[in-house]
């Protein structure tokens, strides 16, 4: 049992490097970006884009990395199974949406009108 836990607080050890180094990579990247400024915003973007990427290689390199690319591609094949609606469907649904919207607006307007005239009529 101690090996296990060793070996895990290891891992766990060495995962939190990780993602350390990942934020320190990409903080790196942003103050870059700004103390180079003499030079191309292209160059500078690059820069910024490539420390992302580092980042994000160094973080899908830890256990909770793992864990998240999993989640994506779980959400991927969940996507597939959706049934989306056709054009027609999306709009009969839009436009149902919008007048009751309209309707609602209407009825609140009414009302906040006939609350007025009772208040008033009751102040004076």
């Amino acid at each position: 049992m101690s090996t296990q836990t060793t070996s895990e607080s290891g891992a766990s050890g060495l995962d939190t490097v990780k993602l350390v180094l990942a934020l320190v990579f990409l903080i790196a990247g942003i103050v870059a970006y700004y103390f180079f400024s003499d030079y191309s915003v292209v160059y500078r973007t690059l820069g910024v884009v490539g420390a992302g990427v580092v980042a994000v290689a160094l973080v899908s390199a830890t256990a909770k990395g793992q864990s998240l690319l999993g989640f994506f591609r779980e959400s991927r094949i969940e996507v597939r199974k959706v049934v989306w609606p056709t054009r027609q469907e999306a709009a009969q649904a839009t436009l149902m949406v919008v007048a009751l919207v309209f309707f609602v607006g209407i009825f609140l307007w009414l009302l906040d009108m006939l609350l007025f005239w009772a208040i008033t009529s009751i102040t004076g």
